[in-house]
């Protein structure tokens, strides 16, 4: 046994709204600089539709992930070194920007600077990498909401394979199709194609945490991370010549703060915490031949952070015991493993994804209501999830490979839920039958509500920090003065030094957000109250109030702001 340890997250599909707001606080984030106009390191998928970018989900076209060769060894499905190597100046299976989308701005000069006339301006488009005037065809959400889905619906890969399996259960006229939200990061996986497929090894998984990051300095721009990847979650900055992707904002998981997409996430859907593993099972779950036994041999790979055996091996391979004590309280952990209601997406690229997702269930309920039944009564409700608007069939292709089995498990636990927290909010005795139904008893399924509906902001994310168990890696807590009683009510309170608050050491960035972001994550005041000392700026300001020295005093003469 060999044990790691992973930050891992979960989605809950019933709650994202399609609102986008993860997208754009990513990219404003991340992804706001020349070259990378075109990535979308979080992007919001309407299914079903064709995904960003366009049918990324056809390996047969695309040949991303792993494939058992006749002796039954992963072989990436891009080819051996040999082949790669042949392809290095002409790769037909690598997606084009017209596969993205060409970026592109409007020449918004025209309406600020046209003379007076009859006729009103037109900003029309220019692209972004050309500079030139273009035609808009294709963008990262251009069928959002099912737009286009009735011309467009069949070209989605999943349609396609579940019409081969049931052709009459994914139809496109109005009254008829379905749709639900789908937020797609790297998948930060535990057997990742990209890093065995590139060539100056500048894809690499951290050891720490496993999350999968490109070393800038050693990227050459050989693009073969972006073939390999199956879920198309690698881009190619085409000024830089580098490769970029997710780093899972590493820098606030180093300091215990969620990623950008969780923290602005408005449905509350996402999941952060770590999960520990047993790394010498990773190839032999990764290999089994049936992809629909994918499912349960990655379930067979992570550990019991309860086992006696597996806390003593964890403490041996240098795992620090907080990591130990957030792996038992991780809201992954038990969303996957306890509840298993989280399922991973395309199993069958055999990478063993770790952004697992818990597939839709709320338009049953409305369905059911529309034709005069009680939409939550146990009865119907188990009934009704074979003849769900979202087919089983296409959950299935996403999540399991196309084994329905795990999937109806999952909505029948969701469904219990949802009968059995009925009774109980109403005061009425709970049929503890309606959990034994779904594999479950009554205090998992109120511990399973508390974490789907009302769960608090540091139950949703259990993230240990680096600083504690590595502190010296951490570059701004690693300066040659640095002293940990400067931070968190130390003598030197935040960087005051002995003559005044701009003597001393600066407060390191990662320390003062921190502190802030967790008050305002956490606590109902506003930022301007949050205590004597509170330092407050823009990028953690959270809108309240006027907080003092964030704005000039209205009281002072204008002479002497």
């Amino acid at each position: 046994m060999r044990v790691m340890a992973q930050i891992a997250m979960v989605m809950n599909l019933d709650k994202c709204i399609g609102c986008h707001t993860c997208s754009v606080t990513c990219k404003q984030t991340w992804t706001n600089r020349g070259g990378v106009e075109y990535v979308w390191f979080n992007n919001v998928e309407t299914r079903p539709g064709q995904g960003y970018p366009r049918r990324y989900e056809d390996q047969d076209k695309w040949r991303g992930g792993w494939r058992l060769n006749r002796r039954g060894r992963l072989r990436l499905a891009s080819g051996g070194r040999l082949h790669r190597l042949s392809r290095i100046f002409s790769n037909p299976q690598m997606p084009s920007i017209q596969d993205y989308y060409e970026p592109w701005t409007y020449d918004y000069r025209t309406l600020t600077e046209a003379p007076l006339g009859d006729d009103f301006p037109v900003a029309r488009p220019r692209s972004l990498i050309s500079g030139k005037p273009m035609e808009i065809t294709w963008s990262a959400n251009w069928d959002d909401n099912l737009g286009g889905t009735a011309e467009h619906g069949d070209l989605d890969p999943m349609v396609v394979r579940t019409r081969e399996k049931v052709a009459d259960k994914v139809r496109f006229e109005f009254e008829q199709t379905f749709m639900f939200y789908l937020p797609r990061i790297c998948e930060h996986c535990l057997n990742p194609s990209c890093v065995a497929a590139c060539p100056s090894g500048a894809m690499y998984k951290r050891e720490e945490d496993g999350i999968v990051l490109v070393d800038q300095d050693d990227c050459r721009g050989w693009r073969m991370c972006v073939s390999a990847c199956p879920y198309k979650k690698v881009y190619f900055n085409h000024k830089t010549g580098k490769a970029e992707k997710c780093t899972m904002c590493y820098p606030r998981i180093e300091v215990g703060l969620p990623t950008v997409c969780s923290e602005t996430c408005v449905g509350r859907l996402r999941y952060l915490g770590v999960i520990l593993y047993d790394a010498d099972k990773v190839l032999e779950a990764a290999s089994v031949e049936r992809d629909e036994d994918l499912y349960e041999a990655q379930l067979g790979v992570f550990l019991d952070p309860d086992d006696p055996l597996v806390r003593r091996e964890a403490e041996a391979a240098g795992i620090a015991h907080d990591w130990i004590e957030a792996a038992r309280r991780s809201p992954v952990r038990a969303l996957i493993s306890t509840y298993r209601v989280a399922l991973p997406l395309h199993p069958e690229y055999r990478t063993m994804p770790m952004v697992w997702y818990i597939p839709p269930l709320s338009p049953v309920v409305d369905s059911l209501s529309s034709t005069g039944f009680d939409g939550e009564d146990v009865g119907n409700l188990f009934g009704a999830i074979d003849v769900l608007r979202v087919p089983l069939e296409y959950l299935a292709e996403l999540f399991t490979a196309g084994d329905t089995g795990p999937v109806r498990a999952a909505l029948e636990r969701l469904a219990a839920m949802r009968s059995y927290m009925r009774a109980v909010n109403l005061d009425e005795e709970p049929d503890e039958q309606v959990a034994g139904r779904a594999g479950m008893t009554g205090d998992q399924i109120r511990d399973m509500y508390r974490l789907l509906a009302i769960a608090k902001y540091d139950e949703r994310y259990v993230i240990p920090t680096a600083a504690v168990a590595d502190a010296r890696r951490l570059e701004e807590s690693a300066l040659p003065d640095g002293c940990s009683l400067d931070f968190d009510g130390g003598p030197g309170m935040g960087g005051s030094g002995p003559f005044g608050e701009g003597s001393g050491r600066e407060v390191p960035v990662t320390v003062e957000n921190f502190h802030a972001l967790r008050d305002r994550g956490t606590a109902d005041r506003p930022a301007d109250t949050a205590g004597p000392g509170a330092r407050v700026n823009l990028l953690n300001w959270d809108g309240n109030g006027r907080p003092a020295g964030l704005f000039p005093d209205r009281t002072e003469p204008e002479e002497t702001r």
